[in-house]
């Protein structure tokens, strides 16, 4: 594969990966889930069992395992057509990943601020 379709790749993959980060780590629907793996990421006496946990919580974290899981079924590589193409581009792909899922997370926050500039703006028209 060239470099170009390489690099094509690299932003393509690192987008399926961002959104199964964000939505186990964040989103509502599995919040119970992740509430279990905070408590146990917290009152778990193992080390391993805590860090096993833990995963769960935290989108950078959760997102290494993604990527390896995503490596497996795509095959993808970065620069080398060896193991070095699998590490280079792993890690290309969770970085890529977690500046997409950072961006997103700043989206949300400048939406939400101005649903609550419009809310407050509207309260004074009506002269609440």
């Amino acid at each position: 594969m060239d470099l170009d379709t390489q690099i094509i790749w690299l932003f393509i993959l690192a987008i399926p990966i961002a959104c199964m980060a964000w939505t186990v780590t964040h989103e509502e629907v599995f919040k119970e889930p992740r509430e279990y793996c905070t408590r146990r990421s917290q009152d778990a006496t193992s080390l391993p069992v805590r860090k096993f946990f833990y995963l769960f919580t935290c989108e950078y974290c959760f997102s290494h395992y993604v990527t390896i899981l995503m490596l497996a079924i795509t095959e993808y590589k970065l620069l080398f057509d060896d193991w070095r193409g699998y590490l280079i581009g792993g890690f290309a792909l969770v970085w890529i990943a977690n500046v997409y899922m950072s961006l997103y997370a700043f989206l949300r926050i400048d939406i939400k601020k101005e649903k609550i500039i419009t809310k407050r703006e509207e309260k004074k028209v009506n002269g609440e």
